[in-house]
């Protein structure tokens, strides 16, 4: 397997970025307000999937890339369950975003996993 040469190379950031674009289509829909409620919170949550993950990437050390990839961990079920409000506030159907969600973690798990071999 070839190393990442960007962070655009990676697959989490890829599915994570399709993540944000879902976000966005899915939150334009709530009532006008959520401008500076739900909607901020849940765009905010999800821009900071990837965004950690391009910060991380770039990180030399192995312990401060684990400490981007665990905030972006966090950054992912804080937005899983603004999902789980929103659907449940009847604004939409978020069962497709929030497998979306469970991908990603299942990526990311997978990722921190290959760095800590590196540091045992």
């Amino acid at each position: 397997m070839e190393k990442a040469q960007s962070f655009q190379d990676l697959v989490v950031w890829k599915k994570a970025h399709q993540f944000v674009l879902s976000v966005y289509n899915f939150s334009k829909s709530f009532p006008a307000n959520e401008i500076y409620g739900l909607t901020s919170q849940l765009r905010r949550a999800a821009v900071s999937v990837p965004a950690n993950i391009v910060e991380g990437f770039k990180r030399a050390g192995l312990s401060d890339k684990l400490r981007f990839y665990n905030i972006t961990e966090a950054s992912l079920v804080e937005a899983r369950y603004f999902l789980i409000l929103a659907k449940d506030l009847n604004y939409g159907d978020s069962n497709e975003i929030i497998l979306q969600t469970e991908e990603i973690g299942k990526l990311l798990t997978g990722l921190i996993r290959s760095i800590k071999k590196v540091i045992i």
